[in-house]
Order: structure tokens, then C-alpha cells, then sequence
């Protein structure tokens, strides 16, 4: 069964360690696109950190999707139609903050607009979070976030071994309650029970009338794996995390050396 849609992660995948999108990787997208195959775009980043990706590969038309906040929302690129969203209410931010200030860790929420974080001494993976997604990053207190806020995802960002004695001590009630996944050494994710790169490509595969059989996923990281689990070609990256290798069907080169482009060639492009 040939390959219909092409689900790609961004960082550690599509892009190199320097930002960037080799040439082969842009003109192996493009082939796939002429051939008839939906490339969708699946990050942890919110829609601004990826706008111009989207452009630079000319995936802006009626028909095409991304996946952002790792899986938290679906959403039609030209429109802005949301296809799926699954947020977090109020009462899970406050909880999470919490949890924060009795471990000890670094946090951030980030809704549609903006990223809020109630550290008075911010910190440098929040300000490089902003910067990389092209958020404002804003000073709120518990009691100053409002109701309103629609929170997509909140993370608890720290020096990868600290962070790593945190997510230990994370509460298994907790665990079970949200979403959680480790999508960057600094970085663990607390999200929506229903917020996840796979459950958003179920989602819109069921809408393109597309079997799981006809998907392929390339990844790297934790946040991947529910993705490359729904896909009926899961790839993994050279650079890739052991539990990504693990689960990936083949496996690529890395993302400096062309990776996608790789997959595309082997597994798609006729």
C-alpha cells in the first residue's frame, strides 16, 4: 500500500541543528507534494514558531494541516479552522503551578498568544522558548492568570539533570491525569489527556479518509512516539532518542545529513 500522508516532527528532524532546511530535504517535499502525498508539519511548537516553514515549503493551501503544541490543537493552515483541540482548564493550570513551586522547578504555560510564567526569576529555557516560537513571554501570578486563558500545554523546563530528578518525583496520579512526555532534555510536557502527535493524526487521517497503513511518521524525540505508533511506517531519525529507535519501524539518516529526504526517496517518491 503506497504512502499517502507524510507526517514530519520539526527540531532533531525536518530542520538541522542549525534551524535549518537542507535543499534536498525542500525539493523531496516538493516531489512528494506534485505526487499527491499530504505533508503535515507535527510539533510541540505553537503555530507562530512555525509559520515560516510552512511558507518556505509552500503549505499554506486550503487543504493543508499542522499539528501543533504536540497534538494539543489540529488545525487547517490557510483558514485557521480548528479541526481538534484539547487545552487545559484553569483548575489543571493552578494544579500544575503547584506542583511546581513543591518541586522546585521552572514553568511556563503558553496559550494561542502568548507564553505566562509565575517564576520572578524567569527562566533562560522559557526566554529561548520565546524567542525560538517568536512568542511574547509574559510575568503573571496564579492569581493574575485569568480564567479566560485558554492554556494549550504548560512545561516545566530546567537543566536536563535537575529536571530529570523532577520528573522522578512528578506525582503518578498526576502522570495519569495529563499528557506527559519529554520532548527536549530541558523540556517536560504537561498537557490535555487527549493531547498527543498520534491521537491529532488519527484525528485527521479519519477526516482524510486515509488508513493508518497509507501514513508515514519521521521523528526523534519522546513526543514522537505516539505518532510513529499510529503510523503504518513509523521512521526513526539517526539522531533520534533509543525509545524512538526502539519503536520506528526503519530508520533514517540524521537531520544534518538529510534524513527526510532520505525516507521520502526510500519509501514514497515513485
Amino acid at each position: 500500500m503506497s504512502i499517502k500522508l507524510v507526517a514530519i516532527d520539526i527540531d532533531g528532524t525536518l530542520i538541522t541543528d542549525k534551524g535549518e532546511i537542507t535543499t534536498k530535504v525542500y525539493e523531496a517535499i516538493q516531489k512528494a507534494k506534485a505526487q499527491g502525498v499530504k505533508i503535515v508539519l507535527t510539533t510541540g511548537r505553537p503555530l507562530t514558531g512555525v509559520h515560516s516553514l510552512l511558507d518556505y515549503l509552500q503549505l499554506k493551501d486550503i487543504d493543508d494541516f499542522v499539528i501543533t503544541y504536540n497534538g494539543g490543537l489540529l488545525q487547517e493552515v490557510k483558514t485557521g479552522k480548528e479541526i481538534a483541540r484539547y487545552s487545559l482548564t484553569y483548575d489543571n493550570y493552578l494544579e500544575i503551578e503547584m506542583w511546581a513551586r513543591k518541586l522546585n522547578v521552572h514553568m511556563h504555560a503558553i496559550t494561542n498568544d502568548a507564553i505566562y510564567t509565575a517564576n520572578r526569576d524567569i527562566s533562560r529555557f522559557s526566554v529561548r522558548e520565546a524567542t525560538l516560537v517568536n512568542m511574547p513571554l509574559k510575568y503573571r501570578t496564579p492569581e493574575e492568570m485569568t480564567s479566560d486563558l485558554e492554556i494549550v500545554k504548560t512545561m516545566y523546563i530546567d537543566e536536563t539533570d535537575y529536571l530529570t530528578e523532577i520528573i522522578q518525583k512528578f506525582p503518578a496520579h498526576l502522570k495519569e491525569k495529563y499528557a506527559t512526555v519529554r520532548s527536549a532534555p530541558s523540556y517536560f510536557e504537561i498537557l490535555n489527556s487527549k493531547a498527543s502527535k498520534g491521537n491529532a493524526l488519527l484525528v485527521l487521517s479519519k477526516k482524510l479518509n486515509i488508513n493508518n497503513e497509507e501514513i508515514m511518521a519521521i521523528g526523534d524525540a519522546e513526543n514522537d512516539l505516539s505518532m510513529l505508533k499510529v503510523a503504518g511506517l513509523g521512521v526513526a531519525m539517526e539522531n533520534a532518542v533509543t525509545e524512538v529507535k526502539k519503536e520506528a519501524d526503519v530508520k533514517t539518516s540524521s537531520n544534518n545529513d538529510n534524513g527526510v529526504a532520505v525516507a521520502l526517496e526510500k519509501y514514497v517518491l515513485k
